[in-house]
This record gives C-alpha cells, sequence and structure tokens, in this order.
C-alpha cells in the first residue's frame, strides 16, 4: 500500500495582515510549512509528498523551503489553482501508483506523525476518514441579520481537520462528480459524502491548529514551546 500526502499551500497573507504567504512566516525560526512537512517526512505511512504552492512559488519552495531543510520524501512541487478545491485537484492529477491520498493544510503545522499514520491505515480499512474534535461550544446558524436561526446539539458536532484521507478512487471519483456538478465543498469529505460514502471521523487534537490569523501565531509559539519543554 502506498501513501501520498498532498499538502495544500496556497494561500495568502490577506488574513494574516501581511505581505508574505502565512505558510512562509516563521514560528521559532521556521517557516511554518517546514514545521508541517518535517511532520509527514517523518511519519512511516507516508511514501511521497506533493507540495501545492502559488505558481510563482515553485522555485522558492524548492530552493529554499525544500533544499535547505532535508525533506527527503518531496516528489513534486504542484503549482495551485485559484482556489484550495483547485489545488487539491491539481495534486490528485498528479497521483499515479499510489492508493492511499492524504489531503493537508500547509498552515496545521502541529498534527502528529501518529495521527498521520492512522489516516492513512483507516483509510485504507475504511475508504474515507477525516480527523476532528468534538465541539467544546454551543453552536448556532444565524441568518444574514445575525439572527439566530438553530441551536445545534453539541453532542453531535465535530470540528473537521486535517489530514483526510481516502481511498484513491474514492477522492479521484469525488472530485470529478463535483466538478461535473459545479459543486464547491468547504472541505475534500464533503465531496465524498455527497456520493453517498461514509466519512469516518477519527479523534485529532485540539492544538491541531490552522495558523490564520496573528492570534494563532501566538497561539502555535506556546504550543511549540510546550513540546520543547516536554521533551
Amino acid at each position: 500500500m502506498k501513501t501520498v500526502a498532498i499538502i495544500v499551500a496556497g494561500g495568502t497573507g490577506k488574513r494574516m495582515g501581511t505581505e508574505q504567504s502565512k505558510q512562509y512566516l516563521e514560528l521559532e525560526h521556521l517557516p511554518i510549512l517546514v514545521h508541517t512537512l518535517r511532520v509527514f517526512d517523518k511519519a512511516t505511512a507516508i511514501h511521497h509528498i506533493f507540495v501545492v504552492v502559488p505558481r510563482d512559488d515553485v522555485d522558492y519552495v524548492k530552493d529554499t523551503i525544500i533544499a535547505e531543510h532535508g525533506l527527503s520524501k518531496i516528489k513534486k512541487i504542484i503549482p495551485g489553482g485559484a482556489e484550495r478545491q483547485d489545488s487539491v485537484r491539481n495534486g490528485l492529477a498528479c497521483v499515479t501508483d499510489e492508493d492511499i491520498v492524504l489531503i493537508h493544510d500547509g498552515v496545521r503545522p502541529f498534527v502528529s506523525e501518529d495521527l498521520i499514520n492512522e489516516c492513512a491505515i483507516k483509510a485504507h480499512a475504511k475508504g474515507a476518514v477525516s480527523l476532528g474534535v468534538p465541539a467544546k461550544d454551543t453552536i448556532k446558524s444565524v441568518d444574514a441579520e445575525s439572527t439566530v436561526m438553530m441551536t445545534y446539539d453539541r453532542r453531535t458536532m465535530w470540528l473537521t481537520q486535517t489530514p483526510q484521507a481516502f481511498r484513491k478512487e474514492i477522492i479521484t471519483e469525488a472530485y470529478r462528480k463535483a466538478y461535473a456538478e459545479g459543486f464547491i465543498g468547504t472541505d475534500d469529505a464533503s465531496l465524498v459524502e455527497r456520493t453517498r460514502i461514509a466519512v469516518t471521523m477519527i479523534y485529532g487534537a485540539y492544538d491541531n491548529i490552522k495558523i490564520t490569523t496573528p492570534d494563532d501565531i501566538a497561539i502555535g509559539e506556546v504550543i511549540l514551546k510546550k513540546r520543547e519543554s516536554i521533551l
């Protein structure tokens, strides 16, 4: 069983309020993307890594992010698309003889090797899986005027994370169908759900955060310091 990880790192610094794309901002003197790639490079279940980045960043990532940090499993650097879903599609188009596909946000650097390995193993067994954690807060939906429309049963609500992992034929068919029907999803699992294939949730970790805003950088520094103190 061969497994490929598609690391999607096509974001900008818009919500971060920086000119530099968020995946290249530093945590403990290393770019966020390097932290992410190092974990996947070490994970025993991962055979190959494809990195999807903005087209103009391909050479920079090749020469600075990868070459300088000894990341041995990276096989392709792929130009991304206009939106995240387009970038994942570009990554999927490069998958050949791999059986399992993991898709992960490049700015989610705190996932563990154990969780990556578990996703790969369970995707092989079940077909489609996603990391997530139970919601701690009450979740409400609101209308355009911010009026509460519904309060959900928190016991059934999970916050979805990445990686999400799939057998290759399941995720490629889900993407084919989504584009044929003009569907844009908020995550990869939502495309699979439309094909009536069950997605199994795997208990992730509350510190597997996605770094999107300046506050997330501060939280990330705390997570790293905590981990260093344990080691």
